[in-house]
């Protein structure tokens, strides 16, 4: 258990932090009495988790932490925060919500990625996954959306935003997906009876 591990399980713990006070905040908005502390407080929370993701990384590099459960571990903490965030701020009302077609989409996607792995190493005992330009535009898409969302800016609609991040989210999903089937298409090496 390294530091960088420790640090990523820390911000899993975080998550269900983050979805009890998103969710208290918007039934105070709900009952017309908004609690702005537990806004303020999700927002810590959320931006606590999303430092500590640039920081177990640049441990494990640092400090030669790579491990076999830190490759596990970081891609569910990343999803988990970035879904959780959307699906939370999509049915909870902080005076704005996501359309219910974007956490569909941002589901749908990362399902598509994981359920397409799995086949692929079935097939061919091995997944190669190449970050992107275009994934990674992706993750920081969302977020903007995320943080205008939580931080309620107003000089520009937070819809042109989650239409943009929607766009990329399709658009890196079918990457991925035209990934895989070239992947599948390569001669494999295992043979399944």
């Amino acid at each position: 258990m390294t530091t960088a591990n420790k640090i990523t399980i820390f911000r899993i713990l975080l998550i269900p932090v983050f979805v009890l006070l998103a969710v208290y905040y918007g039934e105070s908005v709900s009952e017309k009495q908004p609690e702005p502390f537990l806004r303020y407080a999700a927002i810590a929370v959320f931006i606590l988790a999303s430092v500590t993701d640039g920081l177990d990384g640049y441990i494990a590099r640092k400090y030669n932490q790579m491990s076999h459960l830190g490759t596990i571990l970081d891609p569910i903490a990343d999803k988990g925060l970035l879904n959780t965030a959307i699906i939370t701020l999509s049915f909870c009302n902080w005076g704005i919500r996501f359309p219910s077609w974007f956490p569909v989409l941002v589901i749908a996607r990362d399902l598509t990625i994981i359920l397409g792995c799995l086949v692929v190493h079935y097939l061919h005992s091995k997944v190669t996954i190449r970050p992107s330009w275009i994934g990674k535009t992706t993750t920081v898409t969302q977020m903007l959306a995320l943080v205008w969302v939580m931080l309620q800016i107003q000089w520009i609609d937070y819809r042109i935003l989650v239409w943009i991040s929607g766009i990329f989210t399709f658009i890196s999903g079918a990457g991925y997906i035209y990934n895989g089937l070239h992947q599948l298409n390569e001669p494999s090496n295992v043979s399944h009876s």
